[in-house]
């Protein structure tokens, strides 16, 4: 879990701090930063959420951090009108 460890020092945070505002002891956080432990479901999403980043970052499945919220909200926006196009050209084509 290096991108744990990363994400909280490229903010210069510190581990008490991170475990208090995700909800997790400050040894966990540190089990987590080392590999001692993998987080559970739970912390992973509070993890991602605290951070601002996606799921599959944090447990390094992509490299795209979606960092700013506003990026991850502007891609709901495009995908939501893709579907409601998609949506309009399906109904067209049963009328």
């Amino acid at each position: 879990m290096n991108r744990i460890k990363q994400l909280r020092e490229d903010r210069d945070l510190r581990q008490i701090d991170v475990a208090e505002q995700v909800g997790i002891d400050q040894r966990t956080l540190s089990n987590y930063e080392t590999g001692k432990t993998n987080p559970d479901s739970f912390a992973i999403v509070r993890l991602a959420a605290f951070y601002g980043v996606s799921c599959d970052y944090l447990l390094g499945v992509s490299d795209d951090s979606f960092r700013n919220l506003a990026d991850v909200s502007a891609e709901l926006e495009r995908i939501r009108q893709r579907l409601e196009l998609l949506q309009k050209h399906i109904d067209s084509m049963r009328a």
